[in-house]
């Protein structure tokens, strides 16, 4: 929970309930059927990506490095859902990857 945002730390906190009803159907459905965890958050980063949620991009970004997804898988799975989504929304994914990737949110980009 080191890289989770303050302001979901703050809604967790607010809503307690909530929170722990929404990592409960987290945990649910991640559980319920065949795919691995890396696999869950490469998936989950292209949705991010498709609702240009950048919080989320970041988000599973972190969650699909951690387990054990490459760089250039990352990459790949935004590429492939370019006549899906676009090219302005890969793009724009691609580049909240590269905060992420290159630290640029840590000021080292």
């Amino acid at each position: 929970m080191e890289n989770t945002p303050k302001f979901y730390k703050s809604l967790r906190e607010r809503f307690a309930e909530y929170g722990n009803v929404l990592e409960e159907l987290g945990r649910i459905s991640k559980d319920h059927g065949p795919v691995d965890t890396k696999t869950a958050h490469l998936l989950k980063l292209v949705a991010a990506a498709a609702i240009r949620s950048e919080g989320a991009v970041h988000s599973h970004t972190r969650r699909a490095l951690a387990a054990g997804a490459t760089e250039d898988e990352i990459y790949h799975s935004l590429i492939i859902t370019t006549s899906t989504i676009g090219f302005p929304t890969v793009a724009a994914a691609i580049s909240w990857v590269d905060d992420i990737v290159y630290g640029k949110k840590d000021g080292k980009y």
